[in-house]
């Protein structure tokens, strides 16, 4: 079935999409409880810090649900890394009063690398992103914990991520939410101003951001996705008023980053397949 335009008149489409944060701290936290407590019988959580808005709203959600004295807050930095976002990780620990600790990847990186000098900076940021994921997990089993994720929706939409990395933790709370959405979120919560208005960066190279890596803000890339994800063409998008330019490279980004929002694919030889044909009922 063909939709139909939402023009500005409408409906302003253009704009990012908004939500209620309100209701969807609570749903979150909800959430949280439910896969600590009720599913998993696990009261701590780990997280990673990095300074930036999504991990300090994840620790928000996280000390909410289940009590600042079980977060357990990691700074993990590179060499490169800036030492603002420490100082704004800070922030949070001090907001919050949850457990932290820095851990400096510098020598398990460079200690791999050493021996790849090839490496070109996508290859060396994927190591640093998988190095500070088994951190993570290694935490998590050292203090009867459950790493979290804390990726969001426009990051994982558009593959701007590393696989068995950022999205590698079981719960992530925020990942069905726009960056523009865990904006509004972080306001909501009391996220120290300084870390809700600083650019995006994943921190991995010296004067790296993440709309910079894109090519588009993450407003307009929102305002997108969430039409995209209505079904629109991108013909559609573009009467609606979205730049073709913008609408193509949103859309060539999704479209070739598919394979890296799920698991493994598996050869089949069987009707027992595990996430092919073997599912319980809470899976499907």
């Amino acid at each position: 079935m063909k939709l139909p335009i939402l023009r500005a008149e409408h409906v302003d489409v253009l704009k990012s999409p908004k939500v209620s944060p309100a209701i969807a701290a609570a749903w979150l936290e909800a959430f949280l409880r439910d896969e600590f407590i009720v599913r998993r019988g696990i009261s701590r959580a780990v997280v990673g810090l990095s300074g930036g808005v999504d991990s300090a709203v994840t620790a928000y959600l996280c000390a909410h649900t289940l009590g600042a004295e079980n977060v357990y807050a990691f700074r993990m930095p590179y060499k490169t890394s800036s030492p603002s976002s420490l100082k704004d990780a800070q922030l949070v620990v001090d907001a919050l009063g949850i457990h932290e600790r820095t851990i400096e990847i510098t020598a398990a990186v460079d200690g791999y690398l050493a021996n790849e000098s090839d490496a070109d900076p996508r290859r060396r940021g994927n190591v640093m992103a998988r190095i500070r994921t088994m951190v993570l997990f290694d935490q998590s089993a050292k203090l009867n914990a459950l790493p979290v994720g804390t990726g969001n929706k426009t990051e994982r939409m558009l593959g701007y991520f590393t696989w068995h990395a950022d999205d590698a933790p079981p719960v992530n709370p925020i990942g069905d939410l726009f960056k523009s959405q865990v904006w509004e979120l972080a306001r909501y919560l009391g996220v120290p101003k300084a870390i809700i208005e600083k650019p995006p960066t994943a921190d991995l190279v010296a004067e790296q951001t993440d709309e910079g890596d894109l090519g588009i803000t993450y407003a307009k890339a929102d305002a997108i996705l969430a039409q995209l994800l209505r079904g629109y063409s991108d013909e559609q998008l573009i009467e609606q008023g979205f730049l073709a330019d913008e609408v193509y490279l949103i859309r060539s980004r999704v479209d070739g980053t598919h394979w890296k929002r799920h698991l493994p694919t598996t050869a089949l030889l069987s009707d027992t397949a595990i996430n092919e044909f073997y599912l319980r009922p809470v899976d499907f």
